[in-house]
């Protein structure tokens, strides 16, 4: 009887705590900015991840129109290794560098530094998959960090 009791006491509390995704569509009316041209260098999945957060951003005009030049770049680099040589360790870092220009003019810069630290894996797929995942998630964060930039950008 507590069994069926207490999940549906949980979801009556919890469906109605007023959980917003940050950056959902509603939630975008907070941010009076646009972004009317990107132009990237460098490393080619993570620009094309920046892209697609940015997107959003790109789709209607708003009280400061932005122009971006993007140039990134990402490293692996080996941290440990074992008695034969062989890795164990690696990190990933990624250097993201944002120049924000309004009407052509030099507004600011950004540089964003993200990096990870993990393990190797016997499995070679297994390996580059999850590499891949490493770099999609720090060019969210950086993403991130630029989105709040510009939105405190006077």
């Amino acid at each position: 009887m507590l069994k069926k009791i207490l999940p549906l006491i949980l979801f009556l509390f919890l469906s109605s705590c007023g959980y917003q995704a940050i950056y959902s569509k509603r939630n975008m009316v907070n941010y009076d900015f646009s972004i009317s041209k990107i132009d990237f260098m460098g490393d080619r999945t993570i620009n094309l991840k920046i892209k697609e957060k940015l997107s959003s951003f790109s789709t209607s005009k708003k009280g400061k129109d932005f122009t971006l030049n993007i140039s990134s770049l990402a490293e692996k680099a080996v941290l440990a290794k074992d008695n034969s040589g062989d890795p164990t360790n690696f990190k990933s870092t990624i250097t993201v560098n944002f120049e924000i220009l309004i009407n052509n003019n030099f507004k600011d810069s950004l540089q964003v530094i993200e990096s990870f630290n993990y393990k190797n894996n016997n499995n070679k797929f297994d390996l580059k998959r999850y590499e891949r995942e490493i770099l999609s998630n720090l060019a969210e964060t950086a993403t991130d960090k630029l989105i709040f930039k510009l939105s405190n950008i006077q």
